[in-house]
């Protein structure tokens, strides 16, 4: 999905505890070059009402992309996933994981649950703004997604 300034801004769902990974993820965002609408929630007990569109998230947008932290309060990423990827009306929406684990047995549990992506956060602060832009030149300037046209 090639997005201009005459395209819809892609709605992207951050779900994140980390007050200083979501201001990066923040700026990163900020200074690409994809317009998109940023929604963000704490924990998966939230992210499962916003993708679901329940109480205060009646009204939330479709994400075209969750960005997801494993290590969440209430219900863990691992959890959501799971639940995202087994819902019929959820499960298209690509996933990325962007997580401090590096265990072997949490990148296995993403991939055989269809997580999209698995990437290790960065700790250096400008590695980490490489590693959000990827995402977004990736996702949103070569992949296709669903119900979305390309126009390259």
């Amino acid at each position: 999905m090639k997005i201009g300034k005459h395209h819809k801004p892609v709605e992207i769902l951050l779900v994140e505890d980390n007050p200083g990974d979501i201001r990066l993820t923040e700026e990163a965002l900020r200074e690409g070059r994809v317009r998109n609408n940023l929604h963000k929630v704490e924990n998966g007990v939230e992210a499962m009402a916003f993708l679901r569109r329940r109480g205060k998230y009646a009204d939330a947008a479709h994400p075209d992309l969750v960005l997801l932290d494993l290590n969440l309060p209430l219900k863990d990423g691992r959890e959501v996933l799971e639940e995202i990827k087994s819902d019929e009306q959820l499960k298209r929406i690509p996933v990325i994981v962007l997580t401090t684990s590096s265990a072997e047995v949490d990148i296995l549990h993403t991939y055989d649950n269809h997580g999209n992506a698995y990437i290790t956060k960065p700790i250096d602060l400008d590695q980490f703004v490489k590693a959000i832009k990827a995402i977004e030149d990736f996702w949103f300037k070569i992949a296709m997604l669903p119900g979305t046209k390309n126009e390259r």
